[in-house]
């Protein structure tokens, strides 16, 4: 069965975001066939550790059959029907209970089928909003940059990575780009909310009467789990309501207990105008998404001819909303957010742990969601050329990580970053297990990463990953 998987998977499936040549002379496709907990399996039977919970959004762990259970009595009763024009219990139950648990007036749960999805219907209500109060002209949005917001056309326009926007150019109009809140790269004597300021000097610039919303993640993504300064949020929405601006918190991974809260606003304390989510809304059980708005943005069209004329026609399917609403009791009677905040600190100390090893430069993040940055040398902060991040990452780390046992992600669309994400109900014996695979890992590309400086010209440093 092994061997047919492969040659059917290099032949029939094209797989997302990844290379397909890596697969031509002879390498395999990981396969994963099986889950359970904190783990996964694959077609060999072998066991891994699922350290970023598939894609941020495994929350509540592997093989849970009472979701499964909970779509099957859907599918059985009401397999599909449509909320264009149209409910259906499963979407109105799920709505109300999504109500209940966000904070302050969020109340109008717009359904979709992703993240993606998500943050164009966001960006889309925004623009809509302002043009039924009569300010037509707004239509800009400010993002930051390296930051991720998903790849449709207006999604990839939010997203503040060049490498994934520059090959679909022209995108949509209206996209402007400011600093994060990577303090790790800054001067050591700048003001620590500048980047926050920096979203009103965007906002100027533009012209604030031709701006209609910031959209910004709790703990950014792109670039290694940035968090935000104290204060960080309070003056955005200082900033955003001085101008007119809308605040969309995306929290397609923040949300759902990634932070030790259901929704990553929570753990700031800020309250925006929009909330875009999908992943573990159903721990990826089924795809679903939704802007969940606050009700002064829906106001506007609630009376008359007034419509938002948008929407999916997967957006709130029946079987996903049952599945989101088993997804929420699990999280719920489990008491997942609260064993977040309570693991935290022993997952933040393990990776703390890791900063004897020369590579290791930064360690950031919140709850269940931590990065470490990697470079060249700690006390200048030195980072790696793209080539050598192109061995370090792709020729050694990766590939070694995995077949120890350890799925985690290392990526290089910012600086060089090893990210873990695990299920909420990872504990002590997850983060003993992944601290024994990432020392040693880690202190042999440091070990290899030494042996540059003393390579001749750099010639022969991609060989030296290799070993």
């Amino acid at each position: 069965m092994s061997s047919d998987l492969q040659e059917q998977a290099k032949r029939h499936l094209w797989m997302h975001f990844t290379r397909m040549g890596s697969y031509e002379n002879g390498a395999e496709v990981p396969v994963i066939v099986r889950g359970e907990g904190c783990y996964v399996y694959d077609e060999n039977g072998k066991r891994y550790l699922d350290g970023l919970s598939a894609l941020y959004c495994v929350n509540i762990g592997h093989g849970r059959a009472e979701l499964g259970e909970a779509a099957a009595r859907q599918a059985a009763e009401l397999g599909f029907y449509t909320n264009w024009s149209y409910a259906h219990p499963r979407s109105i139950e799920l709505a109300v209970r999504i109500a209940g648990l966000t904070p302050g007036n969020l109340n109008r749960v717009f359904f979709t089928s992703g993240g993606s999805e998500s943050v164009e219907s966001a960006w889309k209500l925004a623009k809509a909003y302002h043009a039924a109060r009569g300010e037509g002209a707004r239509h800009k949005l400010i993002s930051r940059k390296l930051a991720y917001h998903g790849t449709s056309m207006g999604a990839l326009t939010a997203t503040g990575l060049t490498a994934l926007r520059t090959p679909f150019e022209p995108l949509t109009p209206g996209g402007t780009h400011v600093p994060n809140t990577n303090s790790y790269r800054w001067q050591e004597d700048r003001d620590p909310l500048w980047a926050a300021d920096a979203i009103e000097e965007a906002i100027v610039f533009a012209g604030p009467e031709t701006v209609a919303a910031v959209i910004l993640e709790p703990v950014q993504n792109g670039g290694g789990c940035f968090v935000p300064q104290d204060g960080y949020f309070q003056r955005v929405r200082e900033i955003c309501d001085r101008h007119g601006v809308l605040l969309i918190s995306d929290e397609v991974i923040c949300s759902w207990g990634r932070l030790g809260h259901w929704f990553g606003c929570e753990r700031f304390g800020y309250e925006p105008d929009m909330i875009t989510t999908a992943k573990g809304i159903t721990s990826a059980y089924a795809p679903l998404g939704a802007v969940i708005a606050g009700d002064h943005i829906a106001e506007p069209f609630l009376h008359g001819k007034a419509i938002f004329n948008h929407g999916f026609t997967f957006g709130g399917h029946p079987i996903a909303c049952a599945t989101a609403l088993a997804n929420i009791d699990v999280i719920e009677n489990e008491g997942l957010c609260e064993r977040v905040l309570q693991n935290e600190e022993r997952l933040r100390e393990m990776l703390e742990s890791l900063r004897d090893l020369p590579i290791v430069g930064d360690v950031r993040g919140a709850g269940y969601f931590q990065a470490i940055e990697l470079v060249k040398d700690q006390e200048t902060k030195e980072t790696f050329s793209a080539q050598e991040s192109e061995e370090l990452l792709r020729g050694f780390l990766s590939g070694e990580l995995y077949r120890r046992g350890l799925i985690c992600r290392t990526d290089d669309r910012g600086d060089p970053i090893v990210q873990l994400s695990p299920p909420l109900i990872a504990g002590e014996e997850q983060f003993e297990e992944i601290e024994s695979i990432l020392r040693p890992v880690l202190s042999e590309a440091s070990e290899r990463v030494s042996t540059w400086a003393t390579t001749a010209g750099r010639t022969d440093f991609a060989a030296s990953m290799r070993r």
